[in-house]
């Protein structure tokens, strides 16, 4: 079986983790800071990295204050880990309808779904190809809230010349396995405004100050920190970090490859008409995470379980967050989600990893054989 993602490790990945277990520091240490600078260069804002991409969103939403009584507007194709975190603080989900080609947030149902209590829109890159950052950007503005983007998927991606995590508010990434580049676990926060980020930083270090002008105990001795809002334990580790600071250094043959392979789709899928392959935007140069086809409804499943027994490691990206039961009667009415339903009924997530010797002529060949056998 192929699977849909998998890690690319080389001999310098290991070195790396070597030379970190065998170092002084297996946490808070000099690795840390270090991977963050990295990332900097490559997103284009400052950073903190912390424990998961779920962990990112979660000290994400808590640097805004999110609470109870806020509202956060949020696509449902995306991993639950979006909604979830707002939630767990309290907020209102409010879902609101994607585009078809791309599968990201639509901001003309963005601006319906905004009300007084709205606190943020949270826009996710899916596949890697980055939502529409300055519209979104224009009626956040307009409103006075919010912009974030998951861009769990994008790392590396750019928009209009410019790289994810440079103009949302507060950008999350994650470096799972699957994603662009990887730290086993792992994810990170970047933000365009130092307070923001600074507050997100305390967050995933469990509220803790040890910043002698900001102590409310004056008495204590040089061992003395306090908490003045509690956070949460979300370091990453230097061990992850030495393997990320690798990983990192390679990230623009990663895309290469990505894109690479990309291209190579669409070559051997484009004679099918019935499906739809995914699309790249003229003001937007992906890191593509995810190779999206769309298929007849009434096919997918036929399709799905053919690729799966001939090897394929397929997968569907995303089943909509709103029909999972947690959320129950909570979905506005008035939010029609057709194109959201229609989407992840039709989705099917092809192959997508680095490698030099996998994405063979015939493997291009027998995945059409495949497909056509069920349409």
């Amino acid at each position: 079986m192929i699977p849909y993602g998998r890690q690319s490790i080389n001999d310098d990945d290991i070195a790396a983790v070597i030379s970190a277990l065998k170092s002084d520091f297996l946490t808070t240490g000099p690795q840390v800071e270090l991977f963050e600078r990295e990332i900097e260069q490559v997103v284009g804002a400052p950073c903190v990295v912390v424990s998961s991409g779920t962990a990112a969103l979660h000290c994400a939403y808590a640097a805004l204050g999110i609470g109870p009584g806020d509202e956060i507007i949020t696509p449902p194709i995306t991993f639950i880990a979006t909604q979830a975190t707002a939630a767990l603080l309290g907020a209102k989900i409010v879902f609101v309808d994607i585009q078809l080609d791309t599968g990201n947030i639509d901001p003309s149902a963005v601006e319906a779904a905004i009300t007084s209590r709205t606190k943020a829109i949270v826009a996710v890159d899916f596949a890697g190809h980055p939502a529409c950052l300055d519209e979104l950007r224009v009626i956040a503005n307009k409103h006075g809230i919010f912009l974030i983007e998951d861009a769990a998927h994008s790392i590396g991606s750019i928009y209009k010349n410019r790289p994810v995590g440079s103009i949302a508010d507060l950008t999350t990434f994650s470096f799972f396995p699957t994603k662009n580049m990887t730290t086993a676990e792992g994810g990170a926060v970047a933000s365009i405004h130092p307070n923001l980020l600074q507050k997100a930083r305390r967050f995933s270090r469990q509220g803790l100050i040890r910043d002698k002008d900001e102590f409310l105990i004056k008495t204590e001795g040089d061992w003395h920190q306090e908490v003045h809002e509690f956070g949460l334990n979300y370091r990453l580790s230097d061990i992850l970090c030495s393997l990320g600071i690798s990983q990192i250094s390679r990230i623009d043959y990663f895309k290469a490859k990505r894109d690479e392979l990309f291209d190579n789709y669409g070559l051997a899928l484009s004679g099918i008409s019935s499906i739809k392959l995914p699309r790249r935007l003229a003001d937007s140069n992906p890191m593509w995470h995810l190779y999206p086809i769309r298929v007849p409804i009434e096919k997918r499943k036929a399709i799905f379980e053919r690729l799966r027994m001939d090897g394929f490691g397929v997968q569907v990206n995303y089943i909509p967050a709103h029909w999972h039961p947690v959320f129950g009667k909570s979905v506005r009415k008035d939010l029609p989600l057709t194109n959201s339903e229609q989407f992840y009924k039709s989705e099917i997530s092809l192959p997508m990893w680095v490698s030099e010797s996998q994405w063979t002529e015939e493997y291009f060949e027998k995945l059409v054989i495949s497909i056509e056998s069920e349409l």
